[in-house]
């Protein structure tokens, strides 16, 4: 859990950071930011902060050598050990990001450093640096009331509502590469993924989300990876799959195996396929999910949205399966040779 009602913003470095592979400038600011008054502050912790207020993924900073090779990682422990090297990491963090910024879909933009005071994550109260990136801005109109009436002028600016990419690093967890939240609204973009995997360079934290999540993602990749294959699993049954999961996780505050295998999959013969697929999983993303832990709300409704309870019929007909898949029977239809659905109800609204 996070929270920023106390949270105050210390000290604030502003550069900019082009591309580097399109010969794009690097500016580096040689002061910190000053003067700025109350309201614009709000607005900066608005910017800032509000987009990780929901969140509930969390990561590490992370090397294959060692911990202390990762940039970013001895750029902040240096702020946090002797925050009056504040502006000299930020220099040092935005010459990071520009050698990282080689893919030429990577667009320059402005680049800011915070530190921020008083913020709790995990009901600890630590500091936390922010590194974020403004690469798009919007335009918009500015309106003057004068003595003969009004005047109109374009302009263009940051919009405080959409931070393109940021990330919080907290002073809490420093030996396994402090805790770490990511905002990234680009990521779905060719080469946006530098922000995460080049840059920062961070895995997930093994916590109740970083759990649910992966047994959500795991057991969905076993029935389309292995009971549809052997099984030749309809669509209805696929969606009843589905929709059993969600209900689990969805009522449960705890997770066990077992209970999960006895309420979800049933079949005892299931079960054994289950488990050997899990043993395979983790070994080829080599990951280690565990087999009792508390359930995250926030990790189930992500994940639900990848469920999808609907079988779409040609260009034609959905059906939205909410319930009973007993009430949906398939057929074929003697006369045409097409598939039919048959679906049994008692009351239409």
């Amino acid at each position: 859990m996070l929270n920023f009602s106390n949270s105050q913003l210390d000290k604030l470095a502003a550069h900019f950071v082009g591309n580097k592979t399109l010969d794009e400038d690097l500016k580096l600011t040689s002061e910190i930011v000053n003067g700025l008054d109350e309201a614009v502050l709000s607005l900066l912790q608005q910017y800032f902060l509000g987009p990780f207020k929901s969140t509930g993924e969390y990561y590490h900073l992370k090397h294959e050598t060692g911990l202390e090779l990762n940039e970013i990682y001895a750029f902040v422990s240096k702020i946090f050990k002797d925050n009056t090297s504040f502006l000299e990491q930020s220099q040092n963090i935005a010459k990071h990001l520009y050698e990282k910024s080689t893919h030429p879909k990577v667009k320059a933009g402005d680049m800011y450093v915070g530190y921020f005071s008083n913020c709790v994550v995990e009901d600890e109260e630590t500091d936390c640096i922010g590194i974020f990136k403004s690469e798009n801005k919007d335009k918009y109109l500015k309106v003057y009331n004068n003595q003969h009436g009004y005047e109109m002028a374009a302009d263009e600016g940051i919009n405080i509502n959409k931070l393109d990419k940021g990330c919080l690093i907290f002073n809490t967890e420093k030996d396994k590469g402090y805790i770490v939240v990511l905002v990234d609204n680009l990521n779905k973009q060719e080469g946006a993924l530098y922000w995460k995997d080049e840059f920062l360079k961070v895995k997930p934290r093994e916590d109740n989300y970083y759990h649910t999540q992966g047994y959500m993602k795991m057991y969905d990749n076993f029935v389309q990876d292995k009971l549809k294959v052997d099984y030749d699993v309809s669509k209805a049954d696929e969606i009843d799959i589905q929709n059993r999961t969600k209900k689990f996780f969805k009522e449960k505050e705890t997770f066990d195996f077992q209970e999960f295998a006895n309420d979800v999959i049933q079949q005892p013969e299931i079960i054994d396929k289950f488990r050997d697929f899990k043993h395979e999983y983790q070994e080829t993303h080599e990951v280690t999910i565990a087999d009792e832990f508390n359930i995250s709300d926030k990790a189930v409704k992500k994940q639900s949205k990848f469920y999808k309870s609907i079988i779409k019929l040609d260009k034609n007909f959905h059906i939205y399966v909410h319930g009973n898949k007993e009430n949906i029977e398939k057929g074929v239809d003697e006369t045409t040779g097409m598939n039919y659905y048959k679906l049994l109800f008692r009351e239409e609204s």
